[in-house]
């Protein structure tokens, strides 16, 4: 069993992310500049939004936070988004997810410029990975194909079965895991909380992308022997024994299954650090296409 070394794998992107950053610098052209805005006081989200931050810090990018309170209503944050569209100085940008209830997640998603949205949410980004074009790919996504090409993890001619159905790493997967590319070329099977027969589709498949949000829902018994699992849930589950009082788990039952597995992502460790890594990616992007 070999793991999936997200947490090691993000730091050596990151590294050369920060010298492709130094050259550019060196060459007088422009830093990247990733901007993101955050609503309300969501723990989570200030958590990441921090990590994110710190991040640009890390690889020499410029970074700029935008926090609204919790009452900011749709307009205002709508007038914040067209300021970062227009401002030439901003590469690219985030609106943080998830959003107060009181503002239309969508709306906010189609009013960010496409050249800028590193997310890779808008749907004119959307419809350009379905077709194979380049294009910015969302951040989960992005990071799986490059945990499974660094890792060397085969791809072509597999079974892939993608359990869960989003629009942010489900249905990206499916599409991106079937296309032609160094990373893809699979056969894909995307199940949901309507397939029937679960346990005979998974136990036909090479490689399994666990992403549906329910703890430790993937056990041995519906997993053949050297499967490739990339388990993209996490949960906090209450724990006594843990200083936190909380542990962290995954979709997959890891102690259960990881003895039948030739590559398995841990949790945490595994998809959740390349997620920002992929976001720097993505900015670095938008940044040498204004080049």
């Amino acid at each position: 069993m070999i793991l999936l070394d997200g947490k090691k794998t993000s730091a050596d992107i990151k590294e050369e992310i920060a010298l492709e950053v130094r050259e550019l610098k060196n060459n007088d052209y422009k830093t990247p500049h990733l901007a993101a805005i955050i609503v309300g006081n969501d723990g989570a989200s200030i958590t990441y939004v921090n990590a994110k931050v710190k991040a640009c810090e890390r690889v020499g990018f410029e970074s700029t936070l935008i926090r609204l309170p919790e009452e900011t209503n749709e307009k205002e944050l709508l007038n914040e988004i067209e300021i970062l569209n227009v401002d030439n100085d901003i590469d690219g940008f985030i609106v943080q997810l998830p959003l107060p209830k009181h503002i239309n997640e969508q709306k906010v998603i189609m009013a960010v410029d496409p050249s800028k949205d590193v997310d890779g949410f808008h749907p004119t980004n959307v419809g350009k990975m379905a077709l194979n074009l380049p294009t910015f790919i969302s951040a989960t996504p992005f990071g799986i194909l490059e945990l499974l090409d660094r890792y060397n993890v085969q791809t072509s001619g597999k079974h892939v079965v993608v359990l869960g159905r989003s629009h942010i790493v489900g249905s990206p997967m499916s599409i991106l895991l079937s296309q032609k590319r160094t990373v893809g070329n699979a056969t894909v099977t995307m199940c949901h909380s309507r397939t029937k027969n679960l346990k005979e589709i998974t136990k036909q498949a090479d490689i399994i992308v666990a992403a549906i949000g329910i703890p430790e829902f993937v056990k041995a018994d519906m997993i053949k022997d050297n499967v490739t699992i990339i388990d993209v849930g996490i949960t906090r589950l209450a724990d006594s024994s843990k200083k936190s009082g909380y542990r962290l788990v995954g979709d997959v039952a890891f102690k259960d299954v990881a003895d039948k597995c030739e590559f398995i992502t841990p949790v945490p460790g595994g998809v959740g650090p390349m997620t920002i890594a992929m976001l720097l990616k993505n900015t670095l992007l938008a940044c040498k296409r204004k080049t």
